[in-house]
Order: C-alpha cells, then structure tokens, then sequence
C-alpha cells in the first residue's frame, strides 16, 4: 500500500492510496466467493454459479462490497501509521475503477484537530462591567408575585371596561344559522387580552350588567376552522358579571406563601437571587470578552466537523429549554437549518476559543485535582436540583467524565488568564462591543 498525505489547510489533509494488485485480485476473488455461495441465477444450483455468470449478474454486488472493504482497510491503516487523529469521517472526493490485476487508487480529504500554540495571551486589557443592583428590580419582582397571586373578585363596576375579566353567555351564527363551537355560558373573556376574535371584545368593552348585544364580527382568513375563515359572524352576547384581578396584600402573611416569615426576608431572598443573576451575567459577559480577545490574538481556522457538533450541542440546549417551558421552535418561526445560519459564527466562535484555551492549558500545565472534580460534580447536582449520587453516575462513564475535566480545565485556564489581565471596571453605558477590546 503507497500512501502520500497533503497537508490541504491546517485543518484538512488529503490522503492518495493506492492498493497493490494483488490485494485487489484477492479480495475481488473473495467477494464472489462469498457471493457464490447464496446467488441464484436459473438453471444453477446455489453455490454452483459459473464465475461468468456471477460477475454478469452480481458485479455491482461485488464491487460495493470490495470497495467498501479496501477502502476502510486501507485508510484507517493509514491513519494509523501516519499518526493522523481524524475527527471527521474520510470524503472520498476521487477513485480509480475497481478492476482485477490492477490496482485501485483513491483520494480522500479528513479533517484534523488544529493544532494551536497560544500566544500573547498574558496582560489583557478587559472591560467589566460595574455592578449596579437597582432597587426597582426588586420592587418589580414583588408586583410580579402578587400579580401571580392575584384572585379574581367582583369589580363593583356597572359597565365592562378593558382590563376586566367579562362573565358572558353568547351564541355565534354564521348567515343566521348557529355554529358548531359558537356557544358557551358562563364564559370568562379578559377584555383587551386579544384572545378572542379581532373586534369582539372591542365591542363587549361599554356593555352594562345584565346587556344583551348583538357583536358582528369577522373570522380571521387564516382561522384554524376553514368552514369559519373569512367569514362574518354574529354573536348574541349577555353580559351576566365584571371581576377584576385583585392582588394580594403586601404584608407578612403574603410572604409565608412562598415559606418566608416576613415581607423583609422575601425582599432579601429577592435581592440576593438579583445580585446573584446579574453577577453571573457579568461574570458571562467578561468571560466572552476574554475568548474574544484570546482569537483576535491567535486567528485560527476550525474545522467544520467541529462546527457542526457545536451546533447540533446549542441546538439541543435550546430545545431541552424550550420544551420544559411548553414551546416549539416553530412558535418562533425557526427550524434547525435556519437556526444554524443564525448561531454559525456564534458557534464557530466558541469552537476557536475552546481550542486556544486548551493550548493555554496545556502550555500553562494545567490539570485536575480529584478534589475539583468532586466540587464540580457538587456544584451541578445543586444547580440542577439532582440527587448528588445520580450526577456521580452519569458522569462515571468514560466520555463524561472526559467532557466534564475539559470543563474544568477550561474554567481553570479562563480564571488564570483573567488573573493575568488588566482588567477596568466601567458603567453598563460606557462598555465597548465585546468584540473591539
């Protein structure tokens, strides 16, 4: 076997290979020998196929299956011996024809992991941004959470106004005649929620307590019934009550609803959820900056293989997420090949930082203490509110437990760059793109 490797970029090579005759005839041979023993061509009993025949009627069968085997063979042979860590499946861009005394030539392009040598990555100049927890934040979050717990109650009010929540019987016809669906007593419609046709709670809006009205509307052209859609209706509505939302009482008794003893305490555990949330984001915020400057510094080319599986990693993340809050990509208007165009370069990113900070590691001598693993393996069972036990089992595997020490590696590296950097603390307002440090 002759093999010749082209370095095609720094993240590409291609392999050219060519098979001795010999080992071509020999497989050739082995082919229709095993073919030979279930063919069935009329007039001939099976294992008893003249070879003319076979190779009249099961050539293409043979040739699959001989290509197929000599070029595996052959190149992972050659990755071998080559010393070549292909992180992609081979491309077979070009191939001699397969035929016996002669032998057999292909070309196929692999991509490899770059291999990087950090530079210039001591004394970065950063920005951060400020800390400032403003206090309305908190005075939000405290509406938001009697609003959560708000009760519907009579609203005392003769006539309905928007923001009311409407008690009403109606009946829907359709060119004077009832339709299926159309009917309800007792139904409770948020006036100005926009969650009942165009134009009907517009109208509902200025009934008074026991008002029969008569609403004309029109069915949407998109309306999920196509019997209905773009059609004009009639509804015969009677307005029975008006409630309003009414929030509970900011007072002790609010707070022991969420196991707190005082309004004081619930502010603080508020509080110290918001400091917590925005130290993240700032601390998130610098950690991009840092990988931003990292590839300004050391431009690399990825390959795309690498590319692709940080895409499909994002793209799952955001459908274990959205999944858990009940939505679709397709409530966003996005499928995965639109997703990819979006979060390419976000990808491609993440990928060149993960390379350079590996070479930091690996130049830096980083490494992991039994000890950090056991914190980190800690850290996620609490922030994912799992049994300690379970997050150990998962990542006992092999290739978990590879995944999780490259993260911590890479946490490690990132903290030592950042203790290596200048880095100047500025106002939200005066903070440069992250991408022009």
């Amino acid at each position: 076997m002759n093999v010749k490797i082209e370095d095609i970029s720094s993240v590409k090579k291609k392999l050219s290979i060519e098979v001795p005759e010999q080992t071509v005839t020999e497989q050739i041979g082995k082919a229709y020998q095993k073919i030979g023993k279930t063919a069935k061509v009329k007039g001939f009993r099976p294992g008893k196929v003249p070879q003319a025949m076979l190779e009249k009627y099961y050539g293409a069968q043979m040739e699959e299956q001989v290509l197929t085997k000599l070029i595996n063979d052959t190149y992972f042979k050659a990755l071998v011996e080559h010393k070549i860590a292909a992180i992609s499946d081979p491309e077979i861009v070009e191939n001699s024809p397969l035929e016996k005394g002669k032998p057999f030539a292909f070309e196929a392009l692999v991509e490899v992991r770059p291999e990087v040598v950090a530079k210039d990555y001591s004394g970065l100049t950063l920005q951060k941004e400020k800390a400032d927890f403003d206090e309305k934040v908190i005075e939000e979050r405290i509406e938001e959470l009697r609003t959560s717990r708000a009760e519907l109650q009579p609203s005392g009010a003769d006539v309905a106004a928007e923001g009311d929540f409407a008690v009403l019987d109606f009946e829907g016809f359709v060119n004077g005649v009832p339709f299926q669906g159309g009917k309800a007593e007792g139904h409770q419609l948020e006036l100005g929620s926009g969650s009942f046709i165009p134009g009907f709670e517009d109208q509902v809006v200025g009934m008074k307590l026991g008002e029969a009205k008569d609403v004309a509307v029109t069915f949407p052209e998109n309306y999920g019934n196509k019997d209905l859609a773009g059609q004009p209706a009639i509804f015969k509505v009677v307005l029975h009550e008006i409630k309003t939302k009414v929030a509970p009482a900011l007072d002790d008794e609010f707070a022991k609803g969420f196991g707190l003893e005082s309004v004081d305490e619930l502010k603080e555990k508020l509080r110290e959820g918001h400091q917590k949330q925005e130290t993240s984001r700032i601390d998130g915020d610098l950690r991009e900056r840092l990988v931003s400057a990292l590839i300004e510094r050391n431009p690399i080319e990825v390959p795309e293989s690498m590319v692709k599986s940080q895409l499909e990693y994002m793209l799952g993340n955001v459908k274990q997420r959205m999944q858990s809050q009940g939505m679709t990509m397709e409530m966003l208007g996005m499928n995965e090949a639109s997703f990819g165009q979006m979060y390419r370069d976000t990808a491609v990113q993440q990928v060149q930082g993960s390379l350079i900070l590996g070479a930091v590691a690996r130049q830096e001598k980083i490494a992991v203490e039994p000890t950090e693993i056991d914190g980190k393996l800690e850290e996620i069972a609490s922030m994912a509110n799992a049994p300690l036990d379970a997050v150990k089992k998962y990542y006992a595997s092999d290739e978990n437990r590879r995944g999780l020490m490259a993260q911590i590696v890479e946490e490690k590296a990132v903290q030592l760059l950042l203790e290596k950097a200048e880095i100047q603390e500025v106002d939200k307002e005066q903070l440069a793109p992250a991408d022009k440090e």
